[in-house]
């Protein structure tokens, strides 16, 4: 007999704001704890330094965290000049200092080289795994091993501030940017070395920031719900967005019960309106805007709609 999953079916996405020192690993159990949810998974993870948006997706919400893990993110960080690190951030060890004499003219003149599509190689203390292993696990042990350029696209990036040794930028990326890479090379262009002193990523594709809770605030409701004899999830639901949030801006398709029933069990169907190829939205209904969202499905050769992730019929 299966073993019964602990916890609550509770689906949607909850838009934290994670607090600094803590790793997004320790932030999804608290919020997991907190939901009492079955499922919980994080979109992405924050270094334990930096601060905000970490989509948490609870129950079948998990099923399509990855459509967040690959849009695009946008960050405010601090670059602390003078200094550089070995993992480019406070955290780390000091590898050289150096006087800083930048000039605005040069400043902003190394900075626009960074804007656009450019190609970036991976921070030794990022989490990408080479041979199975997470790339910081290497250079703890002070291991350096090879690492393939990735193509990235800054979208924007704007100085907020530039006051002695500090500079403020607010930095719009594609997915897999290593903003504490960028802020490296700028110190190395600058030739005086930098680090991330400050980093809180603000948005992670269309999320609205307004929508984000604290820990403290999840915490505070939990304590509210218990004095005052209610169920939590009265008080912590609606501060869920739904799941198909998660693929907002993907084009969608509509399916009645008898296609619904055989995507679930894993078999292609015909849409009216699908696109030739690529990745749709799934809702049961005459109309996406009043219809319910079953996951999301994959244009087969056939230009028949296949399951891609799709969630499960609750009882």
């Amino acid at each position: 007999m299966a073993k019964r999953r602990k916890g609550r079916p509770i689906n949607g996405v909850l838009l934290l704001d994670k607090p600094y020192e803590m790793s997004s690993n320790n932030a999804l159990q608290k919020v997991k704890r907190i939901y009492f949810a079955q499922k919980a998974g994080h979109t992405g993870a924050l270094d334990p330094l930096a601060t905000g948006m970490l989509p948490i997706c609870l129950g079948e919400g998990t099923k399509f965290s990855q459509f967040l893990l690959d849009t695009d993110k946008t960050y405010i960080v601090t670059a602390k000049l003078g200094v550089r690190t070995t993992t480019s951030d406070a955290d780390g060890e000091v590898v050289s200092e150096k006087p800083v004499d930048v000039s605005d003219k040069q400043l902003f003149e190394a900075v626009d080289t960074f804007r656009g599509t450019t190609e970036q190689v991976p921070s030794m203390y990022s989490a990408l795994k080479y041979q199975g292993q997470p790339l910081y696990k290497y250079a703890r042990e002070g291991i350096e091993v090879p690492r393939e350029s990735r193509e990235i696209t800054v979208f924007k990036l704007d100085v907020l501030r530039f006051e002695g040794d500090e500079v403020d930028m607010e930095i719009h990326v594609s997915k897999g940017t290593y903003i504490r890479t960028i802020v490296d090379d700028l110190g190395e262009l600058l030739g005086c070395g930098a680090h991330v002193s400050m980093l809180r990523r603000i948005s992670v594709g269309s999320y609205p920031r307004d929508k984000m809770v604290t820990m403290e605030q999840l915490e505070t409701l939990l304590e509210q719900a218990n004095a005052d004899d209610v169920s939590p999830s009265t008080l912590l639901d609606p501060l869920l967005l739904p799941m198909n949030t998660a693929v907002a801006g993907m084009p969608a398709v509509t399916v009645d019960d008898m296609s619904a029933n055989f995507l679930r069990h894993g078999n292609p169907v015909q849409c009216s309106g699908a696109p030739a190829d690529g990745v749709v939205q799934v809702y049961i209904g005459d109309n996406v805007e009043t219809g319910e969202f079953i996951g999301v499905g994959q244009i087969d050769d056939d230009g028949l709609v296949a399951p891609k992730r799709i969630t499960v019929k609750e009882n």
